[in-house]
């Protein structure tokens, strides 16, 4: 732990890797993480993978390092009274919790503004804050998979495997949930600057499935430029990855695009069966622990049966209105390109430079409020080195 952030009090509140990663960045530089959790079992986190003893996992002792913990109950008066007396002396908030969750529970950043004006604000979610997916809960690979990170096809058993040809892919964007927590990260220390500069606070919402494309800005580059460069057989193959259990799969639809269903969770779970008339398959869960990962091949089948009876678009409808954790998987940059919660995030940018013309890249990963992304071009070599030394002697006469 650094000592960069020392005396920058966080407050978290969320459960699972999004959320966490972040307050453990800036735990990582000295900050005051306070953890919110929710009564009675708090971050489930705890209890995942595997543990070292009773709710200490792995992850959880690592994510979660550095951090304070304080239980609370934001439904119940008393413990709100709490949270705004803790908000009162915090200099960032970090929002873990689906998009719109905040505001229902009367903490979003409207009424935190209005009562801290210098409170930097991040919602860090697993497809932003914004867009038609928004309201969506999701699981790691699902940001992934929106950034064209986990491309799939059908392999000869009928599962869906890794997709071995096709268009580059965002695989080199990383994992998502680390991806965007350095980018929510970045943007927290920058929105500190700049209430130290204005007094100001700001609220900035990233996505990691922003981040995944963001990351992957080399290979966006080659590839979505690919029709406008002369030497297209130096853009790279891309390499996948095989996942087996049903619950947690990439799954073919009747439009022949693929969905990455996340019902690991048993409310979901029963929820998906519910919204689909499956009640049938209610049973089919493991109750003896929070998330059910296990491969169970009879059902694998009957899902891919059962995603093939509804289109990308009817899944994505179904994931909104019964807020079930399904998300697209594009299989290349241009299938992502035609998403329209994609589409909606402008994390894919088209630019203009002086020189070369217009050209294809990534937004900045993050979207701060009142501050759209531009584009400046890149620079030519030294193009700027008078304008900054006049700027330099300009600055050593005014301090004579």
């Amino acid at each position: 732990m650094s000592r960069l952030l020392e005396g920058v009090r966080v407050l978290e509140c969320g459960v699972l890797l999004n959320c966490d990663t972040v307050g453990m960045r800036l735990a990582d530089m000295g900050a005051d993480v306070i953890k919110i959790e929710q009564p009675p079992v708090g971050d489930y986190l705890r209890d995942i993978n595997g543990v070292l003893a009773p709710r200490r996992s792995p992850v959880h002792l690592h994510v979660n390092r550095g951090k304070r913990s304080i239980a609370l109950d934001l439904t119940d008066g008393n413990d709100l009274g709490t949270f705004w007396r803790l908000l009162d002396t915090a200099d960032v908030f970090v929002d873990g919790l689906t998009a719109g969750t905040a505001d229902r529970l009367g903490i979003g950043y409207a009424v935190q503004r209005a009562r801290r004006p210098s409170i930097v604000y991040c919602q860090y979610t697993g497809f932003g804050a914004s867009g038609p997916y928004s309201t969506v809960p999701t699981h790691g690979q699902m940001m992934d998979a929106l950034g064209a990170g986990q491309p799939r096809a059908l392999d000869v058993d009928g599962f869906m495997g890794p997709l071995t040809t096709g268009g580059p892919n965002g695989r080199s964007g990383g994992e998502g949930t680390a991806a965007g927590a350095m980018y929510a990260t970045t943007h927290i220390l920058a929105g500190i600057i700049q209430r130290e500069r204005t007094g100001e606070g700001c609220y900035i919402d990233v996505a990691a499935s922003d981040a995944v494309v963001a990351q992957a800005w080399g290979t966006v580059a080659s590839a979505l430029n690919a029709h406008r460069v002369i030497d297209p057989e130096n853009v790279p193959e891309q390499q996948q990855a095989v996942y087996r259990g049903a619950k947690y799969q990439f799954y073919e639809t009747a439009d022949e695009l693929v969905v990455l269903f996340c019902a690991i969770e048993h409310r979901f779970w029963d929820a998906f069966c519910r919204a689909t008339g499956r009640v049938d398959l209610l049973p089919r869960k493991n109750e003896s622990t929070p998330v059910d990962f296990g491969p169970d091949e009879q059902l694998r089948r009957d899902l891919q049966d059962l995603f093939r009876t509804r289109t990308q678009a009817e899944w994505m409808e179904i994931a909104v209105a019964q807020r079930i954790p399904i998300g697209p998987a594009p299989r290349d940059f241009d299938e992502m390109r035609r998403d329209p919660h994609v589409a909606h995030r402008g994390i894919v940018f088209e630019a203009v430079d002086p020189v070369a013309g217009p050209f294809t890249c990534t937004g900045e990963g993050a979207i701060v409020a009142g501050q759209p992304f531009v584009a400046a071009p890149a620079p030519a070599y030294d193009q700027h080195g008078d304008e900054i030394r006049r700027e330099l002697d300009s600055v050593e006469v005014s301090t004579r």
